[in-house]
């Protein structure tokens, strides 16, 4: 079957390991170099593969171009590919994101609106270096763009993760963390957020492409009115089981979903490692089992059609 002009193979509750069956699992939440991680696609398939799992999806900010070699990869290995997106989206001030799963990759307007969020980043990137200068700390875009390893006018993008590295580069801070909590998190003395589509708008975007919307790591938000007023607009999903939640908030975010009959899903975040240190966490910390996934292509317009088509 093909699922974005990509082929996917379907789902099966239970593979053999030894004499046992166990469950398949999925991680629902990584990013590659096409976006702020620090591995190709590739070599998240490979890594899936050696944590035991069955399955990933590729979930780059605002960018579906890491998905096609993931899922070739995926077929060499048979390690599922799930196609995926996290964009990024304003509410009351704050950064919500919101994953797009089994979307129409190839989709031209779904693509062009992602270039226009991209461009919205790019200009944040340039106001965040601007907010460094005054600060007297000199971060050029040659050096984002040269750590990044990105060429201006691809279909990736360029995040605070990569600012954050060129400032431990330079001796700024002594690494990202501080990075973060000094200059580049919210409320931190660079940061700054430029206008951008409210999650609602992303939640259109994804079903206009046939994906199925989910709200990420609500938890990072505390803000429950938020999770039930998207849950109104049409969210089809929580991502409950995430690596910076804690158990008591995924049981919340879980009972949440499961009183509206929303899928369930878990995802580590995965961005590689920098430094040693890795972000979020591994691959395969926080996992969904082949369930989750059926109801996420049974909610997808799009898997659905292109199943039948093949």
């Amino acid at each position: 079957m093909a699922v974005g002009g990509i082929a996917c193979s379907p789902v099966h509750s239970l593979r053999r390991t030894g004499e046992k069956l166990v469950a398949r699992r999925y991680d629902l939440h990584s990013h590659t170099t096409a976006s702020d991680g620090t591995n190709a696609p590739a070599v998240n398939v490979r890594l899936a593969q050696e944590a035991g799992l069955d399955g990933l999806a590729i979930t780059d900010h605002d960018t579906v171009a890491g998905v096609a070699e993931a899922v070739e990869e995926g077929r060499k290995l048979e390690v599922e590919v799930v196609p995926g997106v996290e964009i990024s989206t304003v509410s009351g001030g704050r950064d919500i994101h919101v994953l797009g799963y089994y979307i129409d990759t190839e989709d031209a307007l779904f693509r062009e609106r992602l270039e226009q969020l991209r461009e919205t980043r790019d200009l944040r990137n340039a106001m965040i270096l601007d907010k460094l200068g005054e600060l007297g700390l000199s971060v050029t875009l040659d050096e984002v763009l040269e750590q990044s390893r990105k060429r201006p006018g691809r279909d990736e993008t360029v995040g605070r993760p990569h600012i954050a590295a060129v400032l431990v580069a330079k001796g700024y801070v002594a690494d990202m963390q501080e990075a973060f909590d000094r200059y580049l998190a919210s409320g931190a003395a660079a940061y700054v957020n430029p206008p951008r589509i409210r999650p609602e708008e992303a939640i259109d975007w994804i079903r206009e492409a046939g994906g199925v919307p989910v709200l990420a790591h609500p938890g990072l938000y505390d803000d429950d009115a938020l999770v039930q007023r998207l849950i109104d607009y049409g969210l089809k999903g929580i991502e409950a089981y995430h690596s910076d939640h804690a158990p008591e908030t995924e049981r919340h975010y879980a009972a949440m979903a499961q009183r509206h009959g929303l899928i369930v899903t878990a995802g580590s975040d995965f961005h590689g490692s920098r430094g040693g240190v890795v972000f979020h966490a591994p691959l395969g910390a926080r996992s969904a089992d082949a369930a989750v996934v059926a109801q996420l292509q049974a909610a997808s317009v799009h898997y659905e059609r292109s199943h039948r088509s093949t």
